[in-house]
């Protein structure tokens, strides 16, 4: 309905928002089938299951959000330096109409767990969608008050804008996960001297890895050197416990290895004690 009355009309804001919703829709249904396939369990193949795939849905879709705003950038200059007659009256009413629909999909998807990536993303679709309509309605009242056409490629760049702030937002976070960046929060130096002050036995933390499955899925895999008398199954414990205190590490792999075996294995073969 916006392609036809947009075209019909001659607005830009009115055709870029079709082309925003057009877009949403692929995204949305990307989102949907993430949601959908990351519920399957783990297997030999994919031992981490599923979850993966929903932030590579939100990196596709913040892309897409990337080349639509470069889009209408395009064809806002284009219509600034060729003004082109509007039909304000068609242009408000489809308008009208598509911001009740966008408003109605904005309050479906807030009311889901703002935390997920995937989510966020479809929200931001969505959210972009709406401001689409705001700024095609208030491009239609002003062309229908003052007959200022360059409003409409005007209001466009400023949806523009805000489309490049939120895709920024979610291919940053998106990206940082499958890189395998560290989770907010979880500074490798932190934890190591965090563990070391609330494990009494820790004498040293090495080779510590932080990074996550998903944005609610954080993963964590380290080695502990703890003191000669300490008990390794007890040590380990007490880390595991601490990560997942302080820090939400409900996933934690730990090699513990105490100081006696590590001097010992720092020996030259044959040798039994101190040089």
């Amino acid at each position: 309905v916006e392609v036809i009355g947009g075209i019909l009309a001659g607005s830009l804001a009115l055709v870029a928002d079709a082309g925003h919703m057009m877009t949403d829709f692929a995204a949305l249904s990307m989102a949907w089938l993430a949601f959908r396939v990351a519920r399957r369990p783990a297997d030999a193949r994919r031992t981490y299951g599923f979850d993966r795939l929903s932030v590579l849905a939100a990196f596709v879709n913040g892309l897409a959000l990337f080349a639509i705003a470069f889009w209408i950038l395009v064809e806002a200059i284009r219509r600034l330096a060729e003004p082109q007659p509007v039909a304000g009256g068609l242009m408000l009413a489809v308008a009208a109409a598509g911001l009740l629909v966008n408003v109605a999909a904005f309050w479906i998807l807030s009311r889901g767990d703002r935390g997920n990536l995937n989510l966020r993303a479809a929200l931001l679709h969505v959210a972009g969608d709406l401001l689409g309509s705001v700024a095609a309605i208030l491009a239609a009242l002003v062309i229908l008050g003052t007959g200022w056409t360059p409003i409409d490629p005007i209001l466009s760049v400023l949806v523009a804008f805000l489309i490049l702030y939120s895709a920024w937002n979610v291919v940053r976070e998106s990206a940082h996960i499958l890189l395998e960046g560290a989770p907010p929060g979880a500074d490798p130096d932190g934890i190591a001297e965090d563990l070391r002050a609330s494990v009494p036995e820790v004498i040293e933390v090495r080779h510590l890895h932080a990074w996550s499955i998903s944005e609610s899925r954080p993963m964590v895999t380290l080695e502990a050197l703890i003191a000669a008398e300490a008990d390794p199954e007890a040590v380990r414990r007490a880390i595991k416990s601490r990560l997942a205190e302080q820090f939400g590490f409900d996933h934690v792999t730990v090699e513990v290895q105490d100081e006696r075996a590590a001097d010992a294995a720092r020996l030259p073969a044959g040798c039994s004690g101190p040089i």
